[in-house]
């Protein structure tokens, strides 16, 4: 990883975007805490994290370099996001975006640790995040299954395999979702114990490639469970951090779209000036989304947001989807040739985009506006969300 100074023609972080990209622009003005009962006493201002991002680069695909940076960030306090649902949802969101359009590996790295901490905290167990780097491990493929044995008190032993771990060289700490009996759990593991082996083989992706994906088996592995049996599904931060990633893909998607925009204000040309109108629609379509399911949420933080989540997951997804083609069309082939962080971006956001589940998340999504009272589906007048 290096930390410079660099050239604002090739820094879509340090370029000036339309104000209507910004998921929120209405940001904290002072460093004051704020109230311990409102979210952590430490946290980040997500103008600072920006300015911090625009000075970092990275000239290789390894997981290690995005590592350090997760610490970097984690040494000034920059993994406090404001927690889901505590009124500045819309904040922690622009933040992941920043992240985001640092580098998909790291924010890869960087929402699963900040999603882990807010996890903490909302089921009660703040005073384990005080240490260390974490992951959140959830994949359940038919063919993997750990299992949790009861070792007393809210002490687990862990075994089996858990695929799909990003980061899991580097972080200290995972939440892992798990099974004891027949009863779902989720259990916090430190990850130094030599019950716990890391194996990166498998990873031979090209996009997120410096994400560190490995598959962890565990033979007997000490850790504690969080949460009562089933918390980590029913609870309603959950659709708040699946909406989280939906912001992920959103800030690399800008950042794209950054780059036409400024190669268009250095050699203007109608047809790159008509994919630039294209991607400002898609953007600033979902950016109002996201915004006004920011404000849902807060309002409404205990309640089922499933519906809020899966609606901003598709929109996203579709309209990321549509900036990568106008920004490559009206490109063409140099900065996929010529420019490492657009080759990275470009490769690495297909790949990331597929954490969403495709045609079977938008089939979830029509089947929740089959339970809305008539005249709540697409009212001009109505938040995104049932109200």
């Amino acid at each position: 990883m290096e930390v410079c100074m660099n050239d604002i023609g090739h820094d879509p972080l340090r370029r000036a975007a339309p104000a209507a990209w910004y998921i929120n622009s209405g940001l904290r003005l002072s460093d004051e805490e704020p109230d311990a009962d409102i979210e952590p006493k430490r946290y980040a201002l997500v103008p600072a994290l920006e300015r911090y991002l625009a000075n970092v680069r990275f000239g290789d695909e390894q997981a290690a370099s995005r590592a350090a940076t997760l610490d970097a960030l984690r040494a000034r306090g920059m993994d406090w996001l404001p927690l889901p649902g505590r009124g500045e949802t819309a904040t922690r969101w622009r933040g992941l975006a920043a992240v985001a359009a640092c580098d998909l590996s790291l924010v890869k790295l960087y929402e699963g640790h900040t999603d882990a901490l807010a996890i903490l905290a909302e089921l009660g167990r703040c005073e384990l995040a005080d240490d260390g780097s974490w992951a959140v491990w959830a994949a359940e493929p038919p063919n993997a299954k750990l299992i949790a044995h009861a070792a007393g008190g809210n002490a687990l032993t862990l075994e089996g395999t858990k695929p799909w771990c990003s980061g899991a060289p580097h972080v200290t700490h995972a939440l892992v979702t798990a099974w004891r009996g027949d009863e779902p759990v989720l259990a916090a593991v430190e990850l130094s114990q030599a019950a716990i082996a890391v194996d990166p083989g498998g990873w031979q992706a090209v996009g997120m490639r410096a994400t560190g994906t490995s598959s962890v088996r565990f033979d007997g592995a000490r850790a504690v469970q969080v949460g009562d049996a089933g918390a980590y599904l029913s609870r309603p931060g959950f659709w708040h951090g699946g909406a989280g990633i939906a912001a992920c893909w959103y800030g690399c998607a800008a950042a794209l779209a950054s780059i036409l925009r400024d190669s268009i204000k250095r050699h203007e040309d109608p047809h790159a000036c008509a994919h630039l109108g294209a991607a400002d629609a898609e953007l600033s379509a979902v950016a109002a989304l996201l915004r006004e399911s920011a404000t849902w949420i807060d309002a409404h933080p205990r309640d089922d947001a499933q519906q809020s989540a899966l609606r901003v997951r598709v929109a996203v997804e579709q309209a990321a989807e549509q900036v990568m083609q106008h920004v490559s069309r009206a490109l063409g082939a140099a900065p996929f040739c010529t420019d490492p962080w657009f080759a990275r971006a470009i490769a690495d956001l297909p790949v990331f985009l597929r954490q969403s589940h495709a045609e079977r998340d938008e089939c979830a999504l029509g089947r929740t506006l089959l339970d809305d009272e008539p005249g709540e589906t697409w009212n001009l007048g109505l938040h995104a969300g049932r109200d």
